[in-house]
């Protein structure tokens, strides 16, 4: 006899706190756990679903009167790289890539500091110790790579990527690279580097976190051909950025108990006789 079961987590809303992408706005997100035998399982779904992983918790925006923080996936096959961006591929063949296991190095966590000090001294990581550092690349219940890139040059490490591999693709959930390479434009450069490593696997997304229209930090995004963006259910192309309009209306947003209600889980199938 075959059973299925759904894998139901409990589910949890965070106290509003001051949103780091929008100013006069508060955050809210809905989280679960993400543990046990099925934890990659119950990561593949959700992530379908615009959740995002960080350590052992799936997280998704759930704020009570604004709706601007979609998920945004870039579709490999569709994807085509605009002319700076291929001036930025060609300008940085001296980066070799090496995929490891996801384990914390003293080089790892000094880059990550540097990266830090120069472009986000005031953002909430800034105070993460050398323990915390570990704990975010090392505590993953699913497969995980930390992806070096390392300068042939000069043999150092000039950026590093944290990445979770999906059924449908790669997802990049924290990237940090050395300032002195403003100029070789490496955050791009990694996730052009992600589309690479995701054709060469067969897999057809990379997933980049969220989007948030009118937010410096995340507009970049949008730069991408082929960007989905998870919006009321379904996943749907963003075409003309300009021609986008968000809504911000407060009865736009479902209330929790309907957003759980509406989340679609996989099934945990076991055979017995």
């Amino acid at each position: 006899m075959r059973h299925s079961l759904p894998l139901a987590p409990q589910f949890y809303v965070t106290a509003p706190q001051p949103c780091p992408y929008l100013e006069d706005k508060m955050e809210r997100k809905l989280f679960t756990a993400l543990q046990g035998d099925q934890a990659q399982m119950l990561n593949d779904s959700l992530s379908k679903q615009g959740f995002r992983r960080s350590q052992n918790v799936l997280y998704r925006p759930s704020c009570s009167d604004c709706t601007a923080c979609m998920s945004a996936r870039i579709a490999v096959e569709k994807f085509t790289p605009s002319r700076s961006q291929r001036r930025i591929w060609k300008r940085n063949a001296q980066f070799e890539r090496r995929a490891t296991s996801p384990w914390a190095t003293d080089e790892q966590y000094e880059l990550f500091r540097t990266y830090l000090d120069n472009r986000h001294a005031d953002g909430g990581m800034a105070d993460m110790d050398i323990f915390e550092f570990a704990a975010m690349i090392e505590e993953t219940p699913i497969r995980s790579r930390v992806i070096e890139y390392i300068d042939r040059e000069t043999g150092k490490l000039a950026a590093t990527c944290l990445t979770d591999m999906f059924d449908d693709g790669l997802s990049m959930v924290y990237s940090f690279f050395d300032p002195a390479y403003t100029k070789s434009s490496l955050g791009t450069w990694m996730i052009l580097d992600h589309i690479e490593i995701a054709k060469d696997a067969g897999l057809p997304y990379v997933y980049l976190g969220y989007w948030v229209p009118g937010s410096d930090k995340m507009g970049y995004k949008a730069q991408f051909d082929a960007l989905e963006i998870y919006r009321g259910g379904n996943w749907e192309l963003l075409g003309d950025v300009a021609s986008f309009e968000e809504d911000l209306h407060p009865l736009s947003n479902d209330p929790i108990a309907e957003q759980v209600a509406n989340i679609s889980f996989p099934d945990s199938r076991s055979t017995s006789s």
